[in-house]
């Protein structure tokens, strides 16, 4: 028995001693090159360190989530490039999900003619590399839009131009109590989907779910309206003429051409991979799972919503992650039609006037890094969620 217990044991150590081997041997490599860079920097006189963060900028940005202009850090720079990648990432993912949901259901429909026309679209888009797809919306279809005085009017409300495009700004009261409600009413959706699963699956009862879901969105903000002093106001943006041939829209929000650019590129060039996921998941789905699913009198729909996906999820997940990250590191493509991102904002202009590389770098790496390794834990996170469980 001791004998045992010692093979064990020293089938363990074993199993370590080459994962201690490469820990130390890549330590050591990182030590070899930090050592190395420090004694360069040395020599020539360059100084290593954080803290130009703290130093003025001295540079503008074209768009902003939050306040900013030259007199702020280098420190407040970053984080607008920060913001600005994370914006057009979270739209990118939002727009590419459903584009690609679509498609990729589209792709099976029995009615040929959306079909092929899913096909092509797939076909199309992803075989035309991101960076040109970006160059086509912004120097192509946005730069043929008019300038301000002959603006594409929505109604009164928006207006599309070169310039951008000019839409309502939203001024509220008591916005705190706003969304507070709306994260209660999520909260509450959740507790609701829950317990229509438990029906489905326990007796078999099927809850109109969405229309129950769509009621709670609607029914707590209403609610804070109604009775808690929140009230939306709208500042409308409207032409204005700066001199005898230059005009501009003033008030609103202008959402900028680049930032459009680059949410329709990302979305489209990657709905497509997100649409063969769906594909592959659907048809990851046996014949007889649909069959059996109709024979106890399930219509199309409730077919794909009840049966298919749920089991189709376990398949189209884990690579959608993966598009998920791909869009998220594409985004630094921004650079090329100048787009403030963190690329373009911190490792280029900071860059160009600290001239500290080394650590600019290091951030601008580490940065893309957390925000994959998020992305990647949330969606295993889902995955595991949706899994489903063997009894």
């Amino acid at each position: 028995m001791n004998l045992k217990k010692f093979n064990i044991e020293n089938k363990k150590i074993k199993n370590l001693i080459p994962q201690a081997i490469t820990i130390a041997a890549l330590i050591s490599v990182i030590i070899y090159f930090a050592t190395n860079a420090q004694i360069n920097m040395g020599n020539r006189g360059i100084a290593f360190g954080f803290g130009f963060l703290n130093q003025e900028a001295s540079f503008d940005i074209t768009f902003s989530l939050i306040d900013y202009d030259g007199s702020y850090s280098y420190g407040r720079a970053f984080l607008v490039g920060l913001l600005n990648t994370i914006l057009v990432s979270v739209i990118g993912i939002f727009f590419a999900t459903i584009i690609g949901v679509v498609i990729g259901v589209s792709r099976l429909s029995e009615n040929y003619l959306i079909a092929k026309v899913a096909e092509w679209y797939v076909e199309i888009f992803r075989n035309i590399p991101l960076i040109l797809q970006i160059f086509f919306w912004y120097f192509a279809a946005l730069r043929a839009l008019p300038l301000p005085e002959n603006a594409i009017n929505f109604n009164d409300i928006s207006y599309l131009t070169i310039k951008g495009w000019y839409v309502p700004k939203f001024i509220w009261t008591n916005f705190d109590i706003f969304f507070y409600s709306i994260m209660l009413a999520i909260i509450s959706i959740y507790f609701i989907n829950n317990y229509a699963t438990k029906q489905r699956e326990q007796l078999g009862k099927q809850l109109p779910t969405f229309t129950l879901s769509f009621l709670t969105l609607i029914i707590f903000p209403l609610i804070t309206f109604l009775f808690f002093g929140v009230s939306l106001t709208f500042d409308y943006p409207f032409l204005k003429q700066l001199s005898p041939t230059v005009y501009t829209f003033d008030g609103g929000v202008s959402i900028i051409p680049e930032l459009i650019a680059l949410a329709v590129a990302l979305s489209m060039y990657t709905a497509t991979f997100i649409a063969e996921n769906v594909r592959a998941g659907i048809l990851g789905v046996s014949k007889g799972q649909k069959e059996a699913a109709a024979s106890i009198g399930l219509n199309k729909n409730q077919i794909l919503k009840l049966v298919v996906m749920p089991q189709a999820l376990r398949i189209i997940i884990p690579p959608t992650t993966n598009q998920y990250l791909n869009l998220t590191k594409n985004s630094s493509l921004a650079a090329a039609i100048a787009y403030p991102d963190i690329v373009l904002v911190f490792a280029g202009t900071a860059l160009m006037q600290t001239g500290r590389a080394i650590e600019i770098i290091s951030i601008t790496m580490l940065t893309y890094l957390t925000l994959s390794i998020s992305i990647s834990i949330f969606m295993n996170w889902y995955n595991k969620k949706m899994a489903i469980k063997e009894k």
